[in-house]
């Protein structure tokens, strides 16, 4: 249960506040937190995981926590992935990933939706376009544009996404946390 390696190219329009006025501010997704981290050569597997310490660093910057995120999507490379990221994200206690996946809750209409878009086990894994897919997705989301995939009411959205290895751990892991845009006039 391995997500296939494919091509893929995404890109994305980010722009200051300020620069908003030149175009359609209603579609508008605030980026409340965006960490990068680097990794470990931890040998023992005893120490906070690189996912988990961006996830503490990102909640800080963002001023919120794992209860207060609405829908994500993680690097889910291989099936346990989405399962070791929500123990690691904080959306569930360590050791109950599975159990929140068993339990529906990871489900679209469950009470932690992850990876709605089928994650990359469903449509593949492009390697560096992957983590901009991934918030092409929740900016979907948080526009209220997934279609038949759409959480409803989502207003904070979550990315997580690491590459490489560095002993037992990705060499790099990055989270961002995206917010729908307040409708403006």
């Amino acid at each position: 249960m391995c997500a296939p390696i494919g091509d893929g190219a995404a890109a994305a329009l980010i722009v200051r506040e300020d620069a908003l006025e030149r175009f359609d501010a209603k579609r508008a997704v605030r980026v409340r937190a965006s960490v990068l981290v680097s990794g470990s050569d931890r040998v023992d597997g005893r120490e906070t995981p690189i996912s988990r310490r961006a996830a503490l660093r990102a909640y800080a910057e963002a001023g919120v926590g794992p209860e207060d995120i609405d829908v994500s999507e993680v690097h889910d490379a291989t099936a346990f992935g989405e399962i070791v990221q929500c123990e690691h994200l904080g959306l569930c206690e360590p050791g109950q990933g599975g159990w929140l996946a068993e339990q529906g809750h990871t489900a679209l209409g469950g009470r932690r939706p992850v990876n709605p878009s089928g994650g990359l086990e469903s449509k593949g894994h492009p390697i560096g376009a992957t983590g901009l897919m991934q918030i092409h997705e929740l900016v979907l989301q948080l526009r209220g544009e997934a279609g038949g995939r759409q959480v409803a009411n989502a207003r904070l959205a979550l990315a997580e996404n690491g590459g490489g290895f560095l002993g037992h751990e990705e060499a790099a892991a990055t989270i961002t946390i995206l917010e729908r845009a307040a409708q403006r006039t």
